[in-house]
This record gives structure tokens, sequence and C-alpha cells, in this order.
């Protein structure tokens, strides 16, 4: 699947209907939460997707120095990162269910160009494309998202966009450098 096809749910796992108890979801949902989920995501419609969120919705991204909370946040979350990225494009690599809990997780991988301002922390447009993978963790109440958790390298990201050195370096190596030495002055005060 190239970034920015349509998306067709490729795995999921199987919820032993004869296991499942209150409050835990059924595959169904969530494989139609996730298209849902996913063209709101694809279509930048921010409207779209405040749809699918609960009015207290929390989002833990490792990438953003806060939580986000309730749709106004959101909102300024998702035009920040499409002005900065806006051909951004999410790609589904896996989605689980817990069988317990109204709680499911996506595998997914990301593309996006940076062509546009990442102000803060200030970063001019690279015109560098961006590519990595990361999970989500969410949490539902009454068929709509109420909690989400986003991991990914967040320094691989930055090293793709050329702010950080590349593995292995020379000047990765400098940096590690420079660091203990600042580390070793500060102890030795």
């Amino acid at each position: 699947m190239a970034p920015g096809d349509g998306f067709t749910l490729t795995r999921a796992s199987v919820v032993d209907e004869t296991h499942a108890v209150a409050g835990a979801l059924d595959r169904a949902f969530v494989e139609e939460f996730t298209q849902r989920w996913l063209e709101a995501h694809q279509s930048h419609d921010v409207e779209k997707v405040l749809a699918c969120l609960a009015d207290d919705f929390a989002l833990d991204d490792s990438g953003w120095p806060t939580t986000i909370r309730g749709h106004a946040d959101l909102r300024q979350y998702l035009e920040y990162m499409w002005r900065g990225f806006p051909d951004m494009r999410y790609e589904p690599l896996g989605v689980y269910v817990d069988p317990d809990a109204p709680r499911s997780a996506g595998y997914w991988r990301c593309f996006a160009t940076h062509t546009g301002p990442f102000d803060p922390p200030g970063l001019a447009p690279t015109g560098k494309r961006v590519e990595f993978v990361g999970a989500d963790f969410y949490e539902f109440r009454d068929g709509k998202l109420v909690k989400e958790r986003s991991v990914f390298d967040m320094a691989d990201v930055m090293r793709q966009l050329g702010v950080l050195p590349a593995t292995g370096s020379r000047a990765e190596r400098l940096t590690m450098r420079l660091t203990n030495l600042r580390t070793r002055l500060r102890l030795a005060r």
C-alpha cells in the first residue's frame, strides 16, 4: 500500500466472542472506528477528527511537550502538525483489540514532508521527507475515543530532518563528548 492510497484494514486481533466481557470492544467496532479515524486524519479536516472524540478527550503524544486535553487543544495541535507537514499520511500496520476492556492499539507508519514552519521550536521548513513507525493506544467510552497515547521515536524524526546528527556519525560522537564534558563539569562543582 502506498501512502495516500485508500485504506483497507488488513489485520486485527481476533476477539473470542465467548470471552468478551462487559465494556469490552468487538472487532467490528474497532475496524469501523479505525477506518473513520484514518479517513479523518488523512482528510486533514479537524471537524472530522473531533467527531470521533469524547468531549473530555486526552492525548499524550511522545513528540509533544504537554498532554492535549479537549477539542480546543487538539484543534491547535492538528493545525500545528498539518502546517509543518501538510502532506502527512498514515499507513496502518496492525490493529489489536483488548478482549477485556474498551481498549485497542494500532501500529502505523507515517509519511510526511516538512514544507511548512514548525514553530515552536522555530524550525524553518527543511523540505525533507520523513518516514517513521509508531503505535497508538486507545481507550473508548460510548463509541468515542476518550484517551490516546501515541509513541514513536522522535530522535529518529529529528535525524531525518537534519536537526540531530546521524547515528554513528562523527557529529554524533562529538555531541556525546561535549555532553559528557558538560556533565563532568557540572558534577565537579
